[in-house]
């Protein structure tokens, strides 16, 4: 099941409104720390969300347990897609199949440095440019119980 994707706009917050209202759901400002960047959240079980970032921003794996998010003037491979998949794989079967590839696979707790995760994913780099997250069926409560009106409801806006 696909839990959330990420996609790049001319304008973010427009596009966020839009899908939003598709999804009978509400937009929120990002809180992921990419400037000018908008969730939709569909408010249902699943946390199903759609992330939209201005269409300059590229994701990049960075360091251990992070994606670094950054402007581009030129196409250098990477894009601003990603998306939350939840899988039956376990863990150590992605990570086997990762290496297999070639391709950067690595456990990532998500949420503020130094606080406890607010959910874990599997950084899945297909081509080593693209990330999926990957949630084994163990990993996916914590996103879904996040993902809610009433938890993003209390998320104060970046100033």
């Amino acid at each position: 099941m696909i839990h959330h994707v990420s996609i790049s706009a001319h304008d973010p917050k427009h596009v966020a409104d839009v899908l939003a209202e598709l999804m009978r759901g509400r937009n929120y400002v990002f809180p992921g720390g990419v400037p000018d960047s908008y969730i939709a959240i569909s408010g249902d079980k699943h946390g199903t969300a759609i992330e939209v970032y201005p269409e300059d921003i590229r994701l990049r794996p960075d360091g251990r347990n992070a994606v670094r998010h950054e402007r581009a003037a030129a196409d250098d491979g990477y894009v601003a897609f990603h998306m939350l998949l939840s899988v039956p794989s376990d863990r150590a079967t992605i990570e086997r199949i990762g290496e297999r590839e070639g391709w950067t696979t690595r456990f990532c707790p998500r949420g503020a440095p130094k606080q406890k995760p607010l959910f874990n994913v599997i950084e899945f780099w297909v081509e080593n440019r693209i990330m999926l997250e990957l949630a084994p069926h163990d990993m996916i409560g914590d996103y879904e119980q996040l993902l809610q009106f009433d938890q993003f409801d209390k998320v104060p806006a970046p100033a």
